[in-house]
């Protein structure tokens, strides 16, 4: 498999973005961001911690154009709950 195949780059970046939200953001985020997105980039680590998703994403952007970004949520399994049915 080509490392330009779609499927194996979000892999990658799905792996970079959670081992840094684990090893490196999560201990410095505060009791109050429970619940609120963060943006990562998976190249430099920086990020950005908002309530809206889109908002983190994009004051991550506004700092870094070219960021690579993985959401988290802080202090949630993962950062969307698919439902369907009616």
């Amino acid at each position: 498999m080509s490392t330009t195949d779609p499927q194996q780059r979000l892999e990658e970046v799905a792996k970079l973005g959670t081992e840094m939200f684990q090893r490196q953001i999560r201990s410095q985020l505060h009791p109050e961001d429970d619940g609120k997105f963060v943006a990562i980039d998976i190249t430099s680590g920086d990020f950005e911690i908002d309530e809206d998703d889109y908002t983190a994403v994009t004051r991550l952007r506004a700092r870094l154009p070219t960021a690579e970004v993985w959401l988290e949520r802080a202090g949630q399994l993962t950062a969307y709950i698919m439902r369907g049915g009616r």
